[in-house]
């Protein structure tokens, strides 16, 4: 029998006497290739919509832009259900489901005729990227807690970061080498392997006798319990704003390096620059996070970005001769990735805490309603775009702004309440 066993500072997990154990950088690389899933499906879609655009919506080029919402809506709607399934059959047969789900969803977007089917399909993808996505979340709570859980969710992003770096890059070759409908297989494969994985390494981390039954009294007694949480519900709040930001950001940042600085044939390397050196702030995280505290870190990073927002603002109504006004925006982009790295680990880490009795369940609904509503609230920001970097700027500096001013909302709460 497989039991997982979590020794204090080492982060083992013992699969069998027999086997080799599972050590905590095997463990980190592994949740973060599950977690890369949605990160790939996204970014490596970027290369592709001025091809998809041209080819399935000439019309109205800002159409293919929904390629990216729509994922991220499918993804969100499947987050209520992952995390509540799981907690009742066990985190690994919900990550199979979800590949299947996934790789359906990418086999209907390689042969889809127009554009619509493309959307739909891209809905069914999000919905089966949802499973590995929750599991990962829910996995790591199962097996650390606290500030400790933090650090390995900031490790597991510092590696996570690899994946969107290269992911345009990829993109860009696979197009070249066969179609952007060849992207659609990658998907596929990149998620059979990913499960693959987990089933041939990764024991189940939850055991049976700490399983909840799947009914609708159980879930609605988990979703009360989380929504009178004031921690958990402004956290939430605060995941909306940023990963609003984030999306903004990736939906509006392939159509300024074409339109605004005529660089789309080298978007996907400096893409990858950009989102390697953003990768150090995960590493900045897991160092600090320990000594310093999630919620300084989250309101401090959001306080420096906001400056960086607002100076980034002012500079976008100044024409800067080329190169120089590139440089300015890709030093920008980099300040916004770097941001998410320093916030939205620490953010989920913040939500979990109170909620590791039923953690599928608090993952499930975190990362459901934080995503939906930042893709809804990025789509129609993202249709705005109109040949500047205004829309662009203005939107993340308006997320940025809501995101600070829920964490000090969250201060003053946690402060009354340890008063009272």
């Amino acid at each position: 029998m497989c039991v997982p066993v979590h020794v204090a500072g080492k982060g083992i997990i013992m699969i069998e006497n027999r086997k080799a154990a599972l050590s905590q950088s095997e463990f980190i690389a592994l949740i973060a290739m599950m977690i890369a899933t949605v990160a790939f499906s996204i970014d490596a879609m970027l290369p592709a919509l001025p091809e998809i655009s041209a080819t399935l919506s000439p019309d109205n080029i800002n159409r293919a832009q929904l390629l990216i919402p729509s994922f991220v809506i499918g993804m969100g709607v499947g987050t209520f259900f992952t995390g509540p399934l799981s907690d009742a059959f066990g985190r690994k047969p919900v990550i199979y489901a979800g590949v299947g789900l996934y790789c359906l969803g990418a086999l209907a977007c390689f042969f889809a005729p127009s554009l619509d089917t493309i959307l739909i399909s891209r809905v069914l993808m999000g919905l089966g990227a949802a499973a590995p996505r929750v599991m990962a979340i829910a996995i790591v709570r199962d097996l650390y807690v606290g500030r400790n859980m933090a650090r390995i969710m900031s490790l597991v992003m510092m590696v996570f970061i690899l994946v969107p770096a290269f992911a345009p890059l990829l993109g860009s070759g696979i197009i070249a080498l066969s179609s952007w409908r060849g992207i659609f297989a990658a998907f596929a494969i990149f998620s059979l392997a990913s499960a693959a994985w987990v089933g041939i390494r990764l024991p189940e981390p939850l055991p049976k006798e700490n399983r909840r039954r799947f009914s609708l009294p159980n879930l609605l007694s988990a979703l009360r319990e989380m929504v009178a949480h004031p921690t958990v519900r402004l956290s939430i709040l605060a995941q909306i704003f940023c990963t609003a930001t984030l999306f903004i950001t990736i939906m509006m940042v392939q159509p300024v390096y074409d339109s605004v600085y005529d660089r789309a044939e080298t978007f996907p390397i400096w893409f990858m620059v950009v989102a390697l050196m953003a990768g150090s702030a995960s590493f900045l995280n897991a160092s600090l996070v320990v000594r310093v505290g999630m919620r300084r870190m989250v309101t401090w990073s959001l306080g420096f970005h906001i400056i960086g927002n607002a100076t980034m603002f002012l500079l976008s109504g100044i024409e800067f001769s080329d190169p120089l006004g590139f440089y300015i925006f890709v030093a920008w982009q980099t300040s916004v990735f770097f941001m998410a790295g320093l916030t939205l680990g620490n953010l989920n880490a913040i939500a979990m805490e109170p909620m590791g009795h039923i953690a599928g369940m608090a993952a499930s609904v975190i990362g459901a309603i934080a995503t939906v509503v930042a893709g809804l609230i990025a789509a129609p920001v993202g249709l705005l775009f109109d040949g500047t970097i205004q829309p662009l700027v203005i939107g993340v500096l308006c997320t940025s702004v809501l995101s600070f001013l829920t964490m000090l909302w969250m201060t003053r709460v946690e402060k009354s309440v340890a008063v009272v």
